[in-house]
């Protein structure tokens, strides 16, 4: 099953505050790399947080490395089609921008589910299921 992995999942793989949600993130990565996809936008704010939130901690080498891990895994672009869509989508499943942009991407990328903590866990949006992978 092709899963979209959404920024807040790769966040906790670098935060240590809620040790249970961190291994959850670090297994999710490594147990399902063969089937993840990011997106342009998710690395981009992977960078973005992790150099903001964790700066007295992690550098911003480091942050680097880890987004290039990240994008080992298949990165799907960002284009006017796919911006078009999201705009769509947004106004149809009552999404902020953003969110919309994850899932238009994820249907794009033919993924079965978005991995993420925040969209509505269990709920289905344009044929994509939400998925929070720290519920029990």
């Amino acid at each position: 099953m092709r899963a979209f992995l959404d920024t807040n999942v790769l966040v906790y793989a670098i935060d240590r505050s809620d040790q249970a949600k961190h291994e959850i993130a670090q297994e999710l990565i490594v147990r399902r790399a063969d089937d993840l996809v990011v997106s342009a936008q998710v690395l981009s704010e992977l960078y973005a947080v992790i150099t903001r939130e964790f700066r007295d901690s992690i550098t911003p080498e480091q942050a680097a490395s880890f987004v290039n891990r990240i994008s080992d895994l298949p990165v799907m672009a960002i284009d006017a089609d796919l911006v078009r869509d999201a705009i769509v989508l947004s106004g149809d499943a009552q999404l902020s921008y953003w969110g919309a942009l994850i899932v238009a991407t994820a249907r794009l990328a033919a993924c079965d589910v978005v991995l993420t903590e925040a969209l509505s866990h269990g709920s289905t949006i344009a044929g994509v299921r939400i998925e929070n992978p720290f519920i029990p």
